[in-house]
C-alpha cells in the first residue's frame, strides 16, 4: 500500500528540481526527477537543463548509481520513449532497475503521449500518473502549445487603472527619463519587479514600433536569474520607422550579430534603413501585411517564432499591439496588472484599441483565471485558450 502523502512530498520535490530550468531548458521541458528507496530515502536527483542534455531522470539514475534497484521514480513528465538528443529514457529507467514511477502528466509531445509509461508497464514497473497533475501542466504549457502547434504560447501582458486606461493623453506635457512611460508609472514598483519575473519565464518579448518611439524601452529580463539565451526582443515595425538612437538598437553591439536578440518584423521595410539596421546587428524579416495600412500579419511573425524554436512570447505592446492581437486570435493567455487609480476622460489611452468584439459573445473569454496581490494593487492571469487543446 502506497502512502499518498509521501508520494506528493517527494513529487512536488521533482516539480521544484523542474521549475529551476526556467530560461534554461527551452525549447524542451523543465523536468524535475526524484528517487527513493525502499526506506524512504532520497537517494537520487536531476534537473532537465538544453546545455546539459542529459535528461532528469538520467542525470537522478546516475547520482542513485546502485541505489536506484528496487526504488521509486517520482518526475513530473513522462519519460521519453523516442531517440532525439539522448537514447530514450524509458530504456534508461527499466535498466536501472526502478520498480515503480510516480509522474504527473503524459508528454504532450504527440511522438511520446503516453507510449513511455506502456513501455514501463510492459516491463513489470508499476506506473502511476495524474498526482499533482494540474501543477504540471502549468509549469510546462509553452512547451505543449509549441510541440502541438509549432507555435509559442502568446501571453498578452499590460499594465493599467481600474478604468482600463494604459497611459495619460498623449498631448500631456511631461518631462522624463529614457525608459520611462509617458506620465510615468501606473504600477508600483513591486509589480514592475514582479514583470521582471515573467520575462524571464518568456523566450521573446513583442511590442510595436510605437512603443519603442513613445517609451524608449530596453525590453531586456533583467531578473538577474541565469538564462541559456537572451530574451528575444521582438519589434512589429511595418515601415521600419525604429530609430537607430533608440536604447534597445543602441544596446546591441555595432554589428555583432553573434548576440542575435533583436528581430524586426516588417511588411513593406525600406531598403536603406534595413540595411543600416542590419549594418548594426539586428535582425530585419519581411512578413505578408495583414491590413490595408500593412501592420504585419501576426500568424506569420507566431509561425516564424516557431521555427526559430520560441516556446512563449510575452507581449508587451500599447493599445494598437493589443487590439490587433486579440482580434487576431493570437492571445492564449493574458496577465493583467491592475492599479487602484481611475483616469477617466475618453483621452487617456485605452487598453486596446481598434474594432475589437461587436458582441459580447463573441468577446475573449478568460477561463481558470487567479489572482495575484501586490500591496494594494493586484494582476489577474488566466487563459483565453487551453495550451494543450487543438
Amino acid at each position: 500500500m502506497t502512502d499518498r502523502t509521501a508520494d506528493e512530498r517527494f513529487l512536488r520535490r521533482a516539480l521544484d528540481l523542474a521549475s529551476q530550468g526556467t530560461g534554461l531548458a527551452s525549447p524542451n521541458p523543465r523536468v524535475g526527477a526524484v528517487i527513493v528507496d525502499a526506506q524512504g530515502n532520497i537517494v537520487g536527483t536531476g534537473a532537465y537543463t538544453y546545455d546539459g542534455v542529459k535528461h532528469a531522470e538520467v542525470r537522478a539514475l546516475e547520482h542513485a548509481g546502485e541505489k536506484a534497484r528496487g526504488a521509486t521514480l517520482y518526475i513530473n513528465l513522462e519519460p521519453c520513449f523516442h531517440r532525439g538528443r539522448t537514447p530514450p529514457c524509458a530504456d534508461t529507467v527499466i535498466a536501472a532497475g526502478i520498480q515503480r514511477v510516480v509522474a504527473s502528466m503524459d508528454d504532450p509531445n504527440p511522438q511520446v503521449s503516453g507510449r513511455g509509461f506502456e513501455k514501463l508497464r510492459a516491463a513489470g514497473i508499476q506506473v502511476e500518473t495524474s498526482l499533482l497533475e494540474n501543477e504540471a501542466r502549468r509549469l510546462n504549457e509553452s512547451f505543449a502549445r509549441y510541440i502541438r502547434h509549432g507555435v509559442p504560447l502568446v501571453t498578452l501582458k499590460a499594465a493599467m487603472t481600474l478604468d482600463g486606461k494604459i497611459a495619460p493623453p498623449p498631448t500631456e506635457s511631461f518631462e522624463r527619463t529614457a525608459g520611462t512611460p509617458p506620465g510615468g508609472w501606473i504600477t508600483s514598483e513591486s509589480a514592475r519587479e514582479h514583470v521582471q519575473e515573467l520575462r524571464h519565464q518568456h523566450d521573446a518579448i513583442m511590442v510595436g514600433a510605437g512603443t519603442i518611439l513613445r517609451d524608449d524601452p530596453l525590453l531586456t529580463d533583467r531578473s538577474g536569474h541565469p538564462r541559456r539565451r537572451p530574451l528575444l526582443r521582438v519589434i512589429l515595425d511595418s515601415r521600419l520607422r525604429l530609430p537607430v538612437e533608440s536604447r534597445l538598437l543602441q544596446s546591441v553591439k555595432n554589428g555583432d550579430s553573434t548576440q542575435n536578440d533583436v528581430l524586426v518584423f516588417s511588411s513593406a521595410p525600406n531598403g536603406a534603413k534595413k540595411a543600416q539596421l542590419e549594418e548594426r546587428g539586428i535582425r530585419v524579416e519581411q512578413v505578408p501585411a495583414a491590413t490595408p495600412d500593412g501592420r504585419p500579419d501576426l500568424h506569420a511573425v507566431l509561425d516564424r517564432l516557431g521555427q526559430l524554436e520560441i516556446t512563449n512570447a510575452l507581449i508587451e505592446g500599447g493599445a494598437t499591439v493589443n487590439g490587433a492581437a486579440l482580434a487576431s486570435g493570437i492571445v492564449d493567455k493574458v496577465f493583467l496588472y491592475y492599479a487602484p487609480k481611475i483616469l477617466a476622460g475618453t483621452d487617456s489611452v485605452p487598453f486596446s484599441t481598434g474594432a475589437g468584439f461587436r458582441h459580447l459573445n463573441e468577446a475573449a473569454q478568460v477561463k481558470a483565471f487567479e489572482l495575484h496581490r501586490f500591496g494594494e494593487e493586484f494582476a489577474v492571469e488566466g487563459y483565453v485558450r487551453d495550451p494543450y487543446g487543438e
